[in-house]
């Protein structure tokens, strides 16, 4: 007989969900276990290949950069084999090159240029490096010498722009060319075209407060020698011994100003006539005139009397030719410290003989003037040659028929006041010609 099948075993393992669940996540565990043992096998062997490793944009930004830098690397090579065949005269070979450089980088010259400049800030530094040494340099000196006067101040600074052997420094960065860029030999003739053929020295001394190197360049002998021959002649002399430099024998010798005028104001009473309803009745006038003297240095002189402003009277004299036929004309000589003066009016184009409208005779004629002026040179208010005095003062008549005279006038109760001289911006402003 058949036996009957044995029933099964409640609970067993193949049966059990939970027994299965807890398998499964072991072998997860030890899958993700042996991962992490292998990649940091894999990070202790090839570390430089994991820091390698860059983002895709940031690869490519790299490969561009490099290929810019390229590029403009060669540009600049083709743009200075230009500049070689330029220099050799070969221009159609120097314009081949130009224009490939131009058309791998448009702004390939202003580049160069930039990359070419030197840097302003390390020679700024190295100066005053330079400077703090002359300066320890200086105050040892100091300490030996205690005689500090205008000759050794020029000496010391001179020895400073030679050991910088530069007249001056910018002191921000700049593109465009600094005037330091130029040689002392121009900067000298340019000083020249400063002080100008008018010998505006005041000019000068403005420029030499700008900075050292201004200031050993505004002192150059030779400029102030022309600027002494210029007011005194050919026959000027030397400085030494009465002075030590060109410089101060401008400056102390007396002269004459030329950058503006010498004004003299003249003012009388004088009797008007009788009222004729009341004899009782006598008025006084009041006159008021002015006198004007203008200088240039090759020894002209113009002279004008008038009651104008001073500012009509001023442009009137500003030419070395006036158009204006009151303005006398004349010449000047310096004396120590005279100056003599020779003044005629100007010669009017036509015939002298003036008729009257209605008879034929003609009009008294006064003759030919001309005036002898002396005067001396002082200072006023500290202000050196600032005034001129009268000394003499006559009138010389020359009339047609042959016959000459001779009129002084009175210097007596100061009816001539001194001449006190003021300064004209527009004397100035233009220069016609350098200093010879």
């Amino acid at each position: 007989m058949s036996q009957a099948a044995e029933p099964k075993e409640v609970g067993s393992d193949s049966d059990d969900p939970g027994e299965s669940s807890l398998s499964d996540q072991e072998t997860v565990e030890s899958t993700l276990a042996s991962f992490r043992e292998k990649w940091q096998r894999e990070l202790q062997i090839s570390p430089k290949r994991e820091s390698s490793k860059q983002h895709p944009s940031q690869f490519t930004a790299n490969i561009s950069s490099e290929d810019e830098t390229s590029t403009e690397n060669k540009a600049k090579m083709l743009f200075l084999k230009g500049i070689e065949h330029e220099q050799t005269g070969k221009l159609y070979e120097a314009i081949q090159f130009y224009k490939r450089a131009v058309q791998l980088v448009p702004d390939i010259e202003f580049r160069l240029y930039e990359s070419s400049k030197p840097k302003l800030r390390e020679r700024l530094e190295s100066d005053n490096r330079i400077d703090v040494q002359v300066e320890e340099l200086d105050e040892k000196a100091d300490d030996e010498e205690n005689d500090e006067d205008d000759v050794d101040l020029l000496t010391k600074v001179s020895r400073i722009i030679c050991r910088n052997r530069c007249v001056c420094y910018p002191q921000f960065e700049q593109s465009a060319t600094h005037i330091s860029a130029l040689p002392t030999e121009i900067i000298l003739y340019i000083l020249r075209w400063v002080v100008s053929s008018e010998l505006d020295l005041r000019s000068l001394e403005m420029f030499s407060k700008v900075c050292r190197g201004f200031f050993v360049s505004a002192r150059d002998a030779e400029i102030w020698r022309l600027a002494c021959v210029r007011a005194w002649g050919v026959n000027c002399g030397t400085f030494e011994p009465q002075y030590r430099s060109w410089r101060q024998m401008y400056l102390e010798r007396p002269r004459l100003r030329y950058n503006g005028c010498y004004i003299s104001k003249t003012s009388y009473i004088r009797h008007g006539e009788n009222s004729f309803q009341d004899q009782f009745y006598r008025p006084w006038h009041l006159v008021e005139y002015f006198r004007y003297l203008r200088f240039f240095p090759e020894g002209r002189v113009l002279m004008l009397t008038s009651t104008d402003e001073a500012q009509t009277c001023v442009n009137a004299l500003k030419q070395r030719s006036p158009r204006s036929p009151a303005v006398l004309i004349g010449h000047y000589r310096l004396l120590d410290n005279c100056v003599i003066l020779i003044l005629k009016h100007q010669e009017t184009k036509g015939n002298n003989v003036v008729y009257r409208r209605k008879r034929r005779d003609p009009i008294h004629d006064s003759g030919e003037q001309t005036f002898h002026l002396e005067f001396e040179i002082e200072n006023l208010h500290k202000r050196a040659n600032s005034q001129l005095v009268w000394k003499t003062y006559r009138i010389f008549t020359k009339y047609r028929n042959g016959q000459e005279s001779c009129t002084h006038l009175s210097l007596k109760n100061n009816l001539y006041p001194p001449f006190k001289f003021s300064r004209v911006k527009s004397y100035t402003m233009e220069s016609e010609a350098p200093l010879q």
